[in-house]
């Protein structure tokens, strides 16, 4: 049996006032004039059986069962739209993903490739940014970022959990005669002793962590950075393993102890629960799934 449905112009005139509180931006919203979107909310109204605005003089706002109604009925326009959208362009037009400057770097810029050339007609934009992306308000159409998983109103998708572990180069390690124990790293530069990874794995290699306390040391706010510092020579960086595997491979760095530990936060692709469906998401979704265990297993062996 099909739902009664309200008339849609009074649907749409009462989502652009509910979401601008006005009855005149509304109507400059929708190219009508303001008695007109009166007009279509009342009638709505009607139809519902109760007021849905308390009207002031030179204000309107919400009543509760109009504070109920909105968020639905935005919510609904939203799908309509990018539903839309989708039927126009497919997977094409432009992907834009947020994501930290380390995972850009250490995996997606080398990675990248593959997915263009399974989907030519679609460009794909990296924002690289710590911050967390209000995907309402910006321009954004997927996000990678690390944490427990739990944000509201998104769909997360594990990518990997990395495990951390000290790194640094051949020469620094020379320097010294060779880093035997873990006792020996306090004996070098430890970049950015006070994140807090250098705890963890001071705790499970049986060190006293008070040893960070005293030490300085610049914080550079992104692994990459740290790791590039690591192969100049500059100190011992706590790096994600597996994202730096290539630099392990080559001898850049080198890793001189088997001990690794995680602090449960892992890495996810992020998106509203609403956009699921657009196909140049659901096409970068697929492909991230399958591309990053794939080459992270490997560099993990």
């Amino acid at each position: 049996m099909a739902h009664a449905l309200p008339p849609l112009p009074a649907v749409r005139a009462f989502e652009a006032a509910a979401r601008h509180g006005s009855f005149t931006k509304a109507a400059e919203e929708l190219g009508m004039t303001q008695a007109a979107v009166s007009y279509q909310i009342k009638l709505l109204e009607e139809r519902v059986g109760a007021p849905l605005f308390l009207r002031k003089p030179r204000q309107v706002t919400l009543t509760e069962l109009g504070q109920r109604l909105a968020p639905t009925f935005t919510e609904a326009f939203t799908l309509i739209g990018e539903a839309y959208a989708a039927a126009r362009s497919g997977a094409e037009g432009v992907l834009c993903v947020s994501t930290i400057l380390t995972f850009a770097s250490s995996w997606l810029a080398r990675n990248l490739g593959a997915f263009q050339m399974q989907h030519p007609a679609l460009a794909v934009r990296l924002d690289i940014s710590m911050r967390l992306i209000d995907f309402a308000r910006e321009d954004v159409d997927v996000a990678i970022r690390s944490g427990s998983g739990r944000w509201p109103g998104l769909v997360a998708h594990l990518l990997f959990t990395p495990d951390f572990t000290p790194m640094l180069s051949p020469k620094l390690a020379a320097s010294i005669g060779g880093v035997k124990v873990p006792a020996d790293l306090l004996r070098l530069p430890i970049l950015d002793p006070q994140d807090h990874w250098w705890r963890e794995w001071f705790t499970a290699a049986g060190l006293a962590t008070d040893a960070l306390a005293t030490r300085t040391g610049s914080s550079m706010g992104a692994q990459a950075y740290e790791a590039s510092a690591a192969m100049a020579g500059h100190g011992v960086a706590i790096l994600a393993r597996t994202l730096f595997a290539d630099e392990l491979a080559d001898g850049r760095l080198i890793q001189p102890f088997d001990l690794v530990a995680n602090d449960g936060n892992s890495y996810w692709l992020v998106y509203p629960e609403a956009r699921r469906n657009v196909p140049k998401i659901r096409a970068f979704r697929d492909w991230l799934l399958t591309a990053v265990p794939a080459s992270l297993g490997k560099a993990s062996a």
